[in-house]
């Protein structure tokens, strides 16, 4: 079984053209994500060198920028319910870390 076969049986996809288009809005949203740091920080900070701080709040902030374009892309990519689902079990795992009982 290849990887393509293990990945449409694992996501419950109808067909290999599916499995690709997932593929492609995980690798869009990737690149969004790195290409939007770098103007982000040098309209904010210059040129210069970028402060701790400000990359630790990025990363802290991007999570939920990342499951917004996940959504986006996969509206353009025709993949909406696949990422809607997606984002829903997501919300519920960190949820049940949050809630978790000690």
């Amino acid at each position: 079984m290849s990887w393509l076969q293990k990945l449409k049986t694992r996501w419950k996809v109808d067909n290999l053209l599916q499995v690709v288009l997932i593929l492609v809005v995980f690798a869009c949203t990737g690149f969004t994500v790195l290409f939007i740091k770098r103007p982000l920080f040098n309209y904010w900070f210059g040129e210069g060198s970028m402060p701790v701080w400000a990359s630790t709040i990025y990363y802290i902030l991007i999570l939920p920028v990342y499951n917004l374009l996940l959504l986006l892309y996969g509206f353009i990519f025709g993949q909406f319910t696949f990422f809607w689902d997606f984002e829903k079990r997501f919300l519920a795992r960190i949820m049940a870390i949050f809630t978790k009982k000690k």
